[in-house]
């Protein structure tokens, strides 16, 4: 997924402030399912929640920045996933991060719905 860097991304000195690498991820995360036409849940109660990540920022990128979002699944159990997401501005890897990913319905963990680890197996 492309991403450009407007200011709103920035700091007050003009870089990717850290948490924006986070929110892009997510973001291109959450487009694999919007560019399908459905949302990463089945109910108002379900749905993907991190239960954990590991964050590497390798690099600055700055306003007007065009930035890509790459995903790969590590692993994927009946219930969570593994991600391994980068953020890269041409040749260079900006930020890495590992998520484990939760399916939950109501709070509590849950199998994640067949349809979504058929679209899950297009990124292994």
């Amino acid at each position: 997924m492309k991403i450009r860097v407007y200011y709103e991304d920035t700091d007050a000195g003009g870089i990717v402030y850290h948490t924006n690498y986070i929110k892009f991820c997510e973001r291109a995360r959450s487009e694999v399912f919007f560019q399908r036409g459905i949302v990463p849940s089945q109910s108002d109660t379900s749905g993907f929640v991190v239960r954990d990540l590991k964050a590497s920022f390798l690099a600055t990128s700055s306003l007007g920045d065009t930035l890509n979002v790459t995903s790969k699944i590590l692993t994927l159990k009946s219930s969570s996933l593994v991600l391994l997401q980068e953020v890269w501005k041409e040749e260079v890897k900006v930020f890495s991060m590992e998520v484990v990913l939760v399916y939950v319905d109501k709070g509590k963990p849950c199998r994640i719905p067949e349809v979504f680890k058929e679209i899950f197996k297009l990124y292994f």
